[in-house]
């Protein structure tokens, strides 16, 4: 494994002592700087303090849950861009949409494989240093999209989306008119080191047309999705 920037900050966060000692050692070993919570409430507190690159999170914890926890960790401007890894004993797939669905980033199943870990870590941060250079802000009909402040805009009235909203809704804005699969979704907003249901795919395109309007992404039947100019029903 490449060595770690020890500029690269990471929040763990279980109500379990013992996971939260062996993931701090080791993250540390690796280069990391770490913080831990062991709820998700100080969690939160802890993040908007830190503000970590990557928030490495349970659900099934006291005070506030991981999903809800997350929920509220993607409305901060300021952890826009930080990594969500869940990492839980719940293998049910309710669960693993429900976490999507509000914006992480990846979810794993326990228990933990610390060298499969580091591995999605590292993954996370290549992806994090070769970011797109492109311009930060896409325009599109009457939509502006600005990277840099994660914000939608549409008739100049500002729009807010979890992250792998506005990601997904910014990759096909800067490609419109094409048509994505859902595989080609998947691998362009998720990458390839990442796991993910087909149909997170489809939750995130629903929860993108209810912010904006029905009619931006049109839903080719079979194939998958684009953006269009086209205003009709779909």
């Amino acid at each position: 494994m490449e060595n770690s920037p020890i500029s690269y900050r990471i929040l763990v966060v279980d109500d379990d002592s013992d996971i939260l000692e062996m993931l701090k050692y080791n993250l540390q070993k690796n280069g990391y700087e770490v913080k831990t919570a062991d709820n998700g409430k100080d969690a939160i507190e802890v993040a908007k303090a830190y503000l970590p690159h990557l928030i490495i999170m349970d659900i099934m914890m006291p005070k506030i849950d991981g999903v809800e926890t997350s929920r509220r960790i993607r409305e901060i401007p300021d952890l826009a861009d930080t990594f969500i890894i869940i990492l839980t004993a719940r293998a049910e797939e309710y669960s693993e949409v429900a976490a999507f669905d509000v914006g992480v980033d990846d979810y794993l199943v326990k228990p933990i494989k610390i060298r499969a870990l580091l591995g999605r870590i590292t993954a996370f941060f290549r992806r994090d240093r070769k970011k797109n250079t492109r311009s930060q802000t896409v325009s599109f009909a009457d939509l502006v999209i600005d990277k840099q402040s994660y914000t939608v805009f549409k008739n100049k009235q500002p729009i807010l989306l979890p992250k792998k909203e506005f990601e997904l809704l910014y990759f096909l804005a800067q490609n419109p008119e094409k048509v994505f699969s859902r595989d080609d979704l998947l691998q362009s907003i998720w990458g390839s080191d990442v796991y993910v249901l087909a149909r997170t795919v489809d939750v995130h395109i629903r929860k993108v047309r209810e912010k904006i309007g029905e009619n931006y992404i049109k839903t080719i039947k079979g194939v998958g999705y684009k953006l269009t100019a086209d205003q009709t029903d779909y």
